[in-house]
């Protein structure tokens, strides 16, 4: 048994994902998040996660890393898991915070420390020893939901039946049709006669969500508005005017980029004269070294007494035949 564990700590170890110290705090436990919601969990494509306690003298936090398939999924679990009272934070680009707590998207990664903030070096070289980390763009629905009115952490985004169902489950997965590649954020408004649940989903063309409107627009008590690929709807608003405007803020705006060549040295013409000429140089003075060892060798050839040796034909006297 003790050969054994002998073999299976290097794997252990090796598959850590915490460092084993924040600043002047050393890690002093690591185990498995208790996990709610698997289904959930597994949609938004988790690979692995670990919560490490750290302590330094009397001072104790946890810290919890999840890391996701892709930053999609990432962006799912931080709004979801995020505590609902906690204020945006400058730590980190996606961030937020309370009063002893932290929780930090980064690519798709998600990170939650618990009893204690870390400074910003700390957090940095937590960052900067995560692995196999997914640096690719954020999904930009969320910035389609308009901020008035928003109830604060109220977002969620939706890559799957699931997590339709868990929030917003007035709209069936069929119509949402997630198998055509949609994806949604959804947000909760306040208005005077009651909260108001926003989900804007995009779908890959716009062909698609004309199909996917009108399957919308069947669900009862729902509002529909469709702008490009993108289909917003609210489903059983007490405030039909504010459900109204709410829609009217979903406007899609295409956004047509083009490669454009970057010129580098090697374009400049100016440059190209230039590293020619001193290739030549460097080839002329080359050879004028060259020639100066060899005629320096055969110096000291000649004054050796073997010049004549050395310098010696082979004559066939083919004159008189």
């Amino acid at each position: 048994m003790k050969l054994l564990a002998i073999f299976l700590l290097p794997a252990a170890l090796a598959a850590a994902i915490l460092p084993d110290a924040i600043g002047e705090a050393h890690r002093t436990a690591t185990t498995q998040p208790s996990l709610s919601d698997r289904p959930l969990w597994d949609e938004y494509g988790l690979k692995e996660s670990e919560t490490a306690t750290y302590e330094n003298g009397p001072a104790k936090f946890t810290l919890t890393a999840y890391r996701m398939a892709d930053s999609t999924g990432a962006l799912g679990v931080f709004d979801w898991q995020r505590p609902a009272k906690a204020t945006e934070s400058k730590a980190a680009p996606r961030a937020a915070e309370t009063a002893d707590s932290l929780t930090v998207l980064h690519g798709n990664y998600v990170l939650q420390f618990q009893g204690r903030k870390p400074a910003a070096e700390e957090l940095t070289a937590v960052l900067g020893s995560l692995k196999n980390v997914d640096g690719t763009s954020l999904p930009v629905l969320a910035s389609y939901l308009p901020a008035d009115s928003r109830t604060p952490n109220s977002e969620r985004y939706v890559v799957g039946p699931v997590g339709l169902q868990q929030f917003d489950a007035g709209i069936p997965p069929s119509v949402a049709a997630f198998h055509l590649g949609a994806e949604a954020q959804l947000g909760v408004f306040h208005s005077p006669k009651g909260d108001v649940t926003l989900a804007v989903f995009d779908y890959p063309t716009p062909q698609i969500a004309m199909q996917r409107v009108e399957e919308f627009g069947k669900l009862p008590g729902t509002v529909v508005k469709r702008s490009g690929p993108l289909v917003a709807a609210i489903q059983n608003s007490p405030d039909a005017d504010f459900a109204e405007r709410l829609l009217g803020t979903i406007r899609y705006q295409a956004t047509v980029t083009q490669d454009e060549y970057v010129p580098t040295r090697r374009d400049n013409m100016g440059d190209l004269l230039l590293n020619i000429c001193i290739l030549i140089g460097i080839l002329a003075a080359f050879a004028v070294v060259s020639g100066l060892v060899f005629g320096g060798l055969r110096g000291l050839w000649r004054r050796g007494g073997k010049a004549a040796e050395a310098d010696a034909m082979i004559t066939l006297h083919l004159e008189n035949r």
